[in-house]
């Protein structure tokens, strides 16, 4: 599901066509992406409107017209924006086709999860359902004492599916959280209680730090991310973890169905790391003893 930087990657593929006129507008009527506004109204509030531009928030994007008419889109899992000629025919997929003077906006969604709104606003100012949301992870807004508290709220939750709730971290996803938690090794699935204050400062930092380093790298021009990242190694089969001095093979399991992947030896409970001293001790004490007993 595109997350925080790659819905900012798709809205900037609509800015060509600021300023121009929307002369036809084409649709799948039936398509699901219509479930809560008919492709009808659609059409009907966006013909002839001028467009004026995009703007993101999170997962969701808002896409301004004249007249006071904002369309609202949120991908879904496997939503896509792109452009095509004016002249373009909307292949099974493009559900919604926007046709300017020199080029067409295409919204296209294979399996329609994505959803579009129509808000007709007299004053000019986005509709109020946007103004709002709350602030998102690179916001002046978002702060520590934010995370704190929304944190105390869920004592019980797995500290990922904390990290997925758009209430508090809107714009984080999979991949995202499963990045916050291994850099900052923690186990995605303990529960938040068992995290000390400065352990959810650092969720604080860390989710600040991964939003702002996927803006400039994918939201600008789908660039990869560092190959020291989780990202990169998480969906392979066989991969391992690429901190270095770990290259302990990752895992991956369903928690709250959602697939997570993390590293056992890096991200592992204060228990579980004093269970692992207590057992490289006892394997050291072993290999010593065997090392001065007899030999046959």
């Amino acid at each position: 599901m595109p997350e925080l930087a790659e819905v900012a990657y798709y809205c900037r593929q609509w800015q060509g066509g600021v300023g121009l006129e929307v002369e036809r507008i084409q649709t799948h009527p039936a398509a699901r992406i219509y479930r809560e506004i008919p492709a009808a109204a659609i059409r009907r509030g966006l013909a002839g409107r001028t467009f004026l531009g995009g703007r993101t928030h999170g997962k969701r994007m808002l896409f301004e017209f004249s007249g006071g008419a904002w369309l609202g889109l949120h991908l879904g899992m496997t939503g896509k924006l792109c452009t095509a000629p004016p002249d373009h025919i909307p292949a099974k997929h493009e559900h919604l086709v926007l046709s300017l003077a020199t080029l067409s906006l295409v919204f296209s969604d294979s399996r329609m999860f994505g959803k579009l709104s129509l808000d007709l606003v007299d004053t000019g100012d986005p509709p109020t359902w946007w103004t709002e949301l709350p602030p998102q992870p690179l916001d002046r807004r978002f702060t520590k004492s934010l995370v704190h508290s929304f944190a105390r709220r869920f004592p019980k939750t797995p500290l990922k599916t904390l990290l997925l709730d758009q209430r508090a971290f809107p714009g984080i996803g999979n991949w995202m959280a499963d990045e916050i938690c291994w850099q900052l090794r923690l186990t995605p699935s303990a529960p938040v209680a068992t995290a000390t204050g400065p352990q959810l400062d650092g969720v604080w930092k860390t989710t600040r730090r991964v939003s702002r380093v996927a803006m400039d790298v994918i939201g600008t021009d789908w660039g990869d991310l560092p190959n020291t990242w989780l990202m990169n190694h998480r969906w392979r089969d066989g991969g391992t973890c690429p901190r270095r001095g770990c290259r302990t093979e990752l895992v991956r399991a369903d928690l709250r169905g959602r697939t997570t992947c993390w590293c056992p030896r890096c991200q592992t409970s204060d228990r579980g790391r004093n269970n692992d001293r207590a057992r490289d001790e006892r394997s050291t004490q072993i290999r010593a003893m065997s090392a001065d007993s007899p030999r046959s």
